[in-house]
């Protein structure tokens, strides 16, 4: 498996935690089981990304 380039995988990380919040602020803030649940699957679902990525690159 290759690896992403820093710039790459700290804009990915960026991009990551302002999901997270902009989802906890939004949507689950009255709701701390679902909020917890959502995040985790947010941070799952962009961990399977990076790798996706880091796959496929060229």
């Amino acid at each position: 498996m290759k690896r992403l380039s820093p710039a790459l995988s700290a804009l990915y990380l960026v991009l990551m935690i302002t999901v997270v919040v902009s989802v906890d602020t939004a949507y689950l803030q009255q709701h701390p089981q679902v909020r917890l649940i959502g995040n985790i699957l947010i941070v799952a679902v962009f961990t399977a990304g990076y790798f996706l990525l880091a796959r496929f690159k060229k």
